[in-house]
């Protein structure tokens, strides 16, 4: 955490250092990463697999999550709860909503408007959709905190505030306009690719779940995660989530343990004779596309 902190400031001192110039969007792509990286670190605060107790964790993961990079972290925190409890359900897990993506043929039945006319070629739409995921985050962070049910709105929205603030001053403060816009392209864009690059990789081509599945938990937790194989940089570069079998069933587990409770859960799964998935990280990508191909299909 040190050491992202200390590397987020760096490069907004250098961001101000190096001024009006198109080394700028080298800039953008540098933060692009430290944002992703705190990320990362909001999610394993989310889980309180940092702090032994809720009020620190809270306080960093507002501090982290709204006001580094302006991402509601109360919100996020809710969802990302629903996820773990049904991972790839239909009914119940948001991250497989046909909100722009559809995940089954089910779905695609379904669907009408823009989400039928993307599943048609989604596996090819599918990574530059990700290149507006940090706006639509920020923007589904700020409309949350006007719901019922939010906690700690007036707190969030001000911890936001205060982001977009400093950040729009300091970048149009910084760079004329037309430079600041594509500093804001490059960064933000670069952001949401990232930030999808590392989630893709878990659960999407997995299987699907409905209301007539009935599974203990867990094989509703392994059965629908994929993990990826790799190396110490594989591990940084993915937020250690490339252990994502391990996190799902462990969820309050420090990351950096997960790597040593993979083989014994792997070991497990095959003696009780649970299918355990692990590949590579550019073999996580073909499936997970291959998949939305083939959910397409019927509209081809």
């Amino acid at each position: 955490m040190s050491i992202a902190a200390v590397v987020y400031f760096g490069c907004w001192a250098a961001f101000v250092w190096i001024g009006d110039s198109w080394l700028q969007v080298l800039m953008a792509a540098a933060l692009a990463v430290v944002f992703t990286q705190f990320g990362f670190l909001a999610h394993d605060l989310g889980h309180r697999q940092v702090f032994r107790t809720r009020r620190p964790s809270d306080v960093a993961g507002l501090i982290i999550g709204n006001l580094g990079v302006g991402l509601g972290w109360g919100w996020w925190n809710t969802k990302h709860n629903r996820h773990h409890a049904n991972p790839n359900h239909e009914d119940h897990d948001p991250d497989v909503s046909p909100a722009v993506i559809v995940w089954s043929e089910e779905q695609v039945e379904r669907s009408s408007g823009l989400p039928r006319f993307i599943a048609k070629h989604q596996a090819l739409w599918f990574f530059p959709l990700l290149t507006l995921e940090a706006w639509h985050l920020h923007i589904a962070s700020v409309k949350a905190l006007f719901q019922p049910a939010a906690k700690r709105p007036k707190l969030e929205l001000t911890l936001l505030a205060t982001h977009f603030v400093l950040y729009f001053g300091l970048v149009f403060t910084v760079l004329p306009f037309g430079k600041a816009l594509v500093f804001l392209v490059v960064h933000q864009g670069l952001f949401g690719l990232y930030l999808g690059c590392t989630f893709a990789p878990n659960h999407k081509g997995m299987p699907v779940l409905t209301k007539e599945d009935k599974l203990d938990f867990l094989r509703k937790q392994v059965l629908t995660s994929r993990n990826v194989r790799g190396n110490l940089f594989t591990d940084v570069a993915l937020g250690q989530l490339n252990y994502q079998i391990e996190h799902h069933l462990f969820p309050n587990m420090p990351a950096p343990n997960l790597r040593k409770a993979q083989p014994i859960v792997e070991a497990y799964c095959r003696e009780i004779g649970v299918d355990y998935l692990e590949t590579g990280l550019v073999e996580s990508y073909g499936q997970a596309l291959r998949h939305l191909h083939e959910v397409g299909a019927a509209l081809r």
